[in-house]
């Protein structure tokens, strides 16, 4: 599956940031002191072990960057499956510049490369189900855009990006506004037309009640087993959309995609994710 790229420009303010806060003040004086001006080298970025490729647009980035002038070419596209050996990217131009921008570049494919992979071992778990895996904003802060993006390589679905893109009512919420009808009648009053609601619950009577009182576009069933999932999945009965949460892992997820829920989140996608193993050679 080709999956569409972000804008560079989107990108660009995170990954500066990053090679300023790794360049300092001095830049890279260990290349500056000991590689020669004008030596050049290709380089590759290889996967030393098997992965769903993330984050080849930002090291790319990375380096166009740290030099215009740099050759970039991605043999590995995002989303794409790699073995172990496998080059994912070769860098040909100055070696001062594809040092200087090794770790930033290296960094960000990593970890975005992590979570792709996290993700897919989740997907592959629901086959034959309807359920969709997506992430939540349980993100590295100042990572959220390319941590979801990764999602999406992984074969996953993307929630909220922000507070600002649905009305998500937690039990916080329904604790401080006076119940489930009382949020309902709050967002049903006050929401725009434009606005999806989600409202979380942990038993099946307030389950009932917010399909009593309407308003609510999906409901997230928060750390229910998976008997009670088939449950409230059966008095949902297709009326709003399901969402599934709560200790999500390989070894829960088959069970709860098989009750019928139409969305499983996982914030272990971005908050426990293993960075994978990819080096630079010269």
């Amino acid at each position: 599956m080709t999956y569409p790229a972000l804008p560079d420009m989107i990108l660009e303010p995170m990954v500066r940031s990053a090679l300023m806060e790794d360049l300092g003040a001095n830049g890279d004086i260990t290349t500056l002191t000991v590689i020669p001006a004008d030596a050049t080298y290709s380089a590759r970025l290889n996967a030393r072990e098997d992965a769903v490729v993330s984050g080849m647009q930002v090291a790319a980035l990375a380096f166009r960057l740290v030099d215009s002038a740099l050759r970039v070419t991605t043999h590995a596209a995002d989303g794409q499956r790699c073995s172990k050996g496998d080059t994912l990217m070769e860098i040909e131009g100055s070696a001062a510049s594809i040092l200087s921008g090794e770790r930033v570049a290296l960094n960000y494919a990593g970890r975005m490369t992590g979570v792709a992979t996290a993700t897919a071992a989740l997907v592959a778990e629901t086959k034959g189900t309807k359920a969709r895996i997506t992430c939540t904003r349980k993100t590295t802060p100042g990572l959220r855009i390319v941590e979801k993006q990764a999602v999406l390589h992984g074969g996953g679905f993307n929630h909220r990006f922000s507070l600002s893109d649905a009305i998500l009512i937690k039990d916080n919420h329904i604790a401080a506004a006076g119940g489930v009808r009382a949020v309902l009648e709050a967002s049903k009053a006050r929401a725009s037309h434009m606005m999806k609601v989600e409202i979380e619950v942990d038993t099946l009577d307030q389950l009932a009640v917010v399909l009593e009182v309407g308003g609510a576009d999906v409901v997230l069933l928060d750390n229910m087993p998976p008997e009670m999932l088939k449950q409230a999945v059966a008095l949902v009965d297709g009326r709003i959309v399901t969402e599934a949460s709560g200790n999500i892992n390989r070894n829960t997820v088959a069970a709860v995609a098989a009750t019928g829920v139409d969305y499983i989140s996982s914030g272990a996608l971005t908050h426990s994710y293993r960075t994978i193993d990819i080096g630079l050679d010269f």
